[in-house]
Formats: C-alpha cells, structure tokens, sequence
C-alpha cells in the first residue's frame, strides 16, 4: 500500500494509449465526415455557378441571334436605298452623267 493511487486523468491517458489504434481509426472516421461534408458543400457551390454560366449561356446566345437579325433587317438592299433617297436626298445618276474611269 505503499503505492499511490492512481488519479483518474492518467488511468484515462493510459487506457487510451492500449488502445491506441481504435483512438486513431476514430479519428479518421471524424476526419474522413469533415471531409465528406465539405466536399458536398464545394460540389453544390460548383453545380449552383455551372447552372448559373449555363442559363448565361443562353441568355447570350439568344442575344447574339437577334443581333444578327437586327444586322440581316439593317443591311437589306431596299432599305439602304429608301434611307438613300428619303434621309440623304440621294438619286441614282442618269446615264449620261455617268462617268467612267479606266485604269490600265
């Protein structure tokens, strides 16, 4: 009885040290849903700004066909020549006022 009890912090700490290993796969199971659960978060971060690009997509795509049906209507023939006449006061030259040049 000459021996001093042992306190309960230290029979913890060494009961935890025989079983060193079931310590350690306890804490890789933690680990291992920390990192589960973050990566789900970064993989709805990354799904939210793909469907974001993609509705940006098509927002633009929509854009650049009525541009170039806005560039179709403004370049027609027929109406370069009513803004021609109407706007600029322009008119085809007769033929006799027509002059030709040749360059040889």
């Amino acid at each position: 009885m000459s021996q001093s009890p042992l306190s309960l912090p230290r029979i913890v700490l060494l009961d935890l040290w025989h079983h060193k290993w079931i310590v350690l796969l306890g804490l890789l199971v933690v680990a291992n849903g920390i990192v589960v659960v973050y990566t789900s978060h970064v993989t709805r971060q990354l799904t939210s700004q793909w469907d974001q690009l993609l509705q940006e997509q098509d927002r633009l795509d929509i854009e650049w066909r009525n541009l170039l049906l806005e560039e179709q209507s403004q370049s027609e023939h027929s109406r370069v020549t009513r803004m021609a006449t109407k706007e600029l006061n322009m008119a085809r030259p007769l033929p006799k006022e027509e002059v030709i040049i040749r360059v040889q």
